[in-house]
Order: structure tokens, then C-alpha cells, then sequence
């Protein structure tokens, strides 16, 4: 039996929670800070800390973009992505999903969602991973789309968002097994684009990798707050200390912290995700992230 079950399951809970509190808040002419300042407020009057900081993906942008301190930007007739993650003693819940604003992409939110359906469906104690992803590819296609290559479901672990195994979300022969008790997120993302992303520019999320000696006072007080978050992704805007570009182009210099840029489809083509966090039983799996009623 795995430890702190209590604490995955009051995690999963908490995101689902604040993942369908979020996606009612997502409506034209509302701000993408509002949006994530509540969710985040959420996970915390819930219970929980943010995992990391809620993910609004618009149009082509698949992951990684978290409003700015000051961000202006609404809601219109977006495709948005929202990917919210909750932790409890550092046990995380993470899930996913998609909102169309503009009413033209329905299809194309239906095929992540269909692809995490079947791969839920197969997920056991030794399913492969090869066979996960060939589930999610098939049924990407079958809508008429493609699945993001370079894009992957992941294991999650204490304090840790991003761990093996690495699931894939297209056939890759890869015959690796799930284990009994292991904690993943399945994470198919959908495009009528090229089906790749790349990485973008000014990054929002940062993460501490390591720790060292730092020269600059700069850099000491952004490090000393960054580390209350025992390495968990970070938000730019979460973080009060004076001086925070030049001290976090420091951190970064030397190894020490990790910038997680926007990541937008290669083609400029429209996104769709779909993620829940799953236990894996002997017979089947639980879905952490499932919302009770």
C-alpha cells in the first residue's frame, strides 16, 4: 500500500476541486490573472498549496504560460488550456482541461478527452507503456488530429511534479510496465496543427534545481523565498523580493534555478488537453482527480 495515500487523495480532490471552479471562471472579458489568483486562492482555502502555478494555455500555446504580475490580458474567443495542480504535505493532484470560447474547436476537445478516457481504461499493474500511448494516438487520429509528439504524461512523487515513467502520448513500441501502487498523470494533448510544440520566450515558471552560494544580494533574497517551495515550479509573480530579474538571471547562470518557457505548437496550430492523476491498482487504477459529487 502506498504511504500517505490520505494525502494523494485529499490532493487529487483539491485539484479537481479547483479545476472545475476554474473552468467557470473562464469567460470573455475576465483577466487570465483573475482566473489564477482564485483558482490559486482555491487550492489553499481547500486545504492545499499550489503545486504550480495554474497553466492558462491560449490557442496554439500548449503549457508553461502563467499570467504576469501585472497581465492585461482577457479572455476572448480563445481555445484555453487550463492545468491545475494542488499538493498536501507535497502529495500532488494534477489535472487538466480544455474550454472553448470560440465554439469552433469542439471536435478538437473531444479528442484529448476521448484519448484520456481509452488510456484510463487500460491503465493496470502491467499495461505498457507503448500500449498507453498507442491507445492515445489511435484515438487522437480517429478525430482527425494529431497527438503532440514531444509532450508526455509523467510520474509524480513527494515534492515532484515531473518523475518517471515517462508516458507517451504516440505508439512507441516501448514495452515498459506500470507498477502496483505507482502515482501517474496521463496528459494526451490534441492539434490540427503539425503535432509538435517548441520552446518560446519569456518565461513566468522557474524552479530551484540546486543549491549554492550565491554573490549578489539579489540573487540570496530570491533564492531564500524560491526555496519555501521545496522545488516545486514557481510563479515570477509569487515572489516579493526587490530586484527579482537580476537575481533570477543569476540563479539561472549558475545552475541553480530552471526557466520553464511557454510552449506553442510548431505550426501555430490550435491545442486541446485533457489530464487526470491515477493510482495504478492490480486490476485497473484509481482516478485521484475524479470530482466527487
Amino acid at each position: 500500500m502506498i504511504e500517505n495515500l490520505d494525502d494523494w487523495k485529499k490532493a487529487g480532490q483539491i485539484a479537481a476541486k479547483a479545476l472545475d471552479y476554474g473552468r467557470k471562471l473562464v469567460k470573455p472579458g475576465t483577466k487570465l490573472l483573475e482566473v489564477a489568483e482564485k483558482v490559486e486562492q482555491k487550492i489553499i482555502d481547500l486545504g492545499g498549496f499550489p503545486a504550480f502555478p495554474v497553466n492558462i494555455g491560449l490557442n496554439d500555446i500548449a503549457a508553461h504560460y502563467t499570467p504576469t504580475k501585472n497581465d492585461e490580458t482577457v479572455f476572448s474567443d480563445q481555445l484555453v488550456k487550463l492545468d491545475i495542480g494542488a499538493h498536501v504535505n507535497g502529495a500532488v493532484g494534477d489535472n487538466a482541461c480544455t474550454v472553448d470560447l470560440s465554439g469552433r474547436y469542439a471536435d478538437l476537445v473531444k479528442a484529448s478527452q476521448e484519448a484520456l478516457d481509452a488510456a484510463i481504461k487500460i491503465v493496470k499493474e502491467g499495461a505498457t507503456l507503448g500500449e498507453i500511448g498507442k491507445v492515445i494516438q489511435d484515438t487522437i487520429k480517429a478525430r482527425g488530429f494529431l497527438p503532440i509528439v514531444n509532450l508526455s504524461g509523467h510520474g509524480l512523487d513527494l515534492y515532484e511534479t515531473h518523475t518517471e515513467p515517462t508516458i507517451p502520448n504516440v505508439a512507441t513500441g516501448d514495452d515498459t510496465e506500470l507498477e502496483e501502487d505507482e502515482i501517474i498523470a496521463i496528459e494526451p494533448f490534441a492539434t490540427n496543427g503539425q503535432g509538435a510544440i517548441k520552446e518560446s520566450h519569456h518565461a513566468e515558471i522557474f524552479s530551484i534545481e540546486n543549491e549554492k552560494n550565491v554573490r549578489s544580494s539579489f540573487a540570496r533574497d530570491v533564492l531564500r523565498e524560491a526555496l519555501e517551495y521545496n522545488g516545486l515550479p514557481i510563479a515570477k509573480r509569487w515572489i516579493k523580493a526587490k530586484g527579482l530579474d537580476f537575481g533570477l538571471r543569476e540563479l539561472i547562470k549558475f545552475n541553480i534555478a530552471k526557466e520553464y518557457p511557454p510552449l506553442p505548437e510548431v505550426g501555430g496550430g490550435m491545442i486541446s488537453q485533457a489530464e487526470h492523476t491515477l493510482l495504478v491498482q492490480k486490476k485497473g487504477c484509481m482516478i485521484l482527480t475524479k470530482l466527487k459529487e
